[in-house]
């Protein structure tokens, strides 16, 4: 295939208006859902008890839930972990009267129903709201400290414009891998919250190693116009940025499909945030970079680099 084997040639800043609207619409559509449907906090944010429970052989989620209803505790969430006989289960806070300990106990005891061996309990976790609350504050504060110290290294590495740019980018990318998250309520927590902090590292990588060619590419291309250099930039990383994204992708797939329902949203956050993140460090970095007005003015300071300039007219 030319475009992982050779030079492309595809007019990308061409068609920048239109993939702005799509990415403004998209923006829109996120921020809309996260207010209206809100995200699917996991136990971690709001708290409550986890159950793990090993089987002695394989048991279907339905009986496992069947079970648990019939002891009033309807409200759990009943997952597979590993093997088909390994069970997690996570039940919401309940009244302060309930102690954990309690808790199990009843869990242990309808888990045992209609099940010929021993169930054997191998962990047990609680979350007070107070715990919560301080993860949920924690891991906001987790990526406005990401966000602020990739936009200090990008102004020093770079310029200020491609900064604006980075950051840009990677909040289009978090704040559409959240509305998508949102939109199918896929439970939210710290698997979750470290997914979106690799996405943010995909994605500034990705749009590093394509300043950086706009950077080598304004001093080269001295009479080629912002939008001529951005354009032949990202042709020239588009294979290693495909490669590298295609075989991302190979592994989070595999992860998905093979690893378990217990890293299932671990995976699916990383799957849409390498597609985002490859989609905005093409359009939505580049394009912002175009909007501020960077030219090779900015940049002559790259010229001096290295090798003494030579000055003859």
């Amino acid at each position: 295939m030319r475009f992982l084997s050779g030079k492309t040639h595809i007019d990308f800043m061409g068609k920048r208006k239109i993939a702005f609207a799509v990415s403004a619409v998209l923006m829109v559509l996120s921020i809309s859902v996260l207010v209206m449907k809100g995200l699917n906090f996991g136990l971690d944010f709001t708290g409550g008890t986890l159950i793990e429970v090993s089987y002695p052989s394989a048991v279907k989620i339905s009986d496992v839930k069947a079970n648990l209803k019939s002891a009033d505790v309807s409200d759990a969430v009943v997952q597979q972990f590993g093997t088909a006989s390994d069970i997690v289960v996570r039940i919401p806070p309940r009244s302060e009267e309930e102690s954990s300990a309690e808790l199990s106990t009843v869990v242990l005891g309808a888990l045992q129903q209609g099940v010929e061996g021993e169930v054997l309990m191998r962990r047990v976790e609680f979350v007070g709201p107070q715990v919560g609350d301080e993860l949920t504050e924690q891991g906001i504060l987790a990526v406005v400290y990401a966000l602020i110290g990739i936009f200090l290294y990008v102004m020093f590495r770079f310029q200020w414009r491609f900064s604006v740019g980075a950051v840009v980018a990677l909040i289009h990318d978090i704040v559409i891998s959240m509305g998508i998250l949102s939109l199918l309520q896929i439970e939210f927590d710290l698997t979750v919250v470290a997914a979106l902090l690799a996405v943010i590292g995909y994605s500034l990588n990705d749009t590093i190693v394509l300043f950086d060619r706009i950077r080598e590419n304004f001093p080269r291309l001295r009479k080629g116009s912002p939008i001529e250099v951005v354009n032949t930039s990202v042709n020239e990383t588009l294979s290693r940025t495909l490669m590298t994204s295609l075989t991302t992708l190979l592994v989070l797939t595999a992860l998905f499909i093979f690893g378990g329902e217990i890293i299932h949203a671990f995976a699916f956050t990383l799957i849409v945030g390498v597609l985002v993140g490859t989609y905005s460090s093409i359009y939505v970095a580049s394009s912002t970079l175009l909007r501020l007005g960077v030219s090779k003015y900015d940049l002559l300071q790259v010229e001096k680099e290295g090798a003494t300039v030579d000055q003859r007219p």
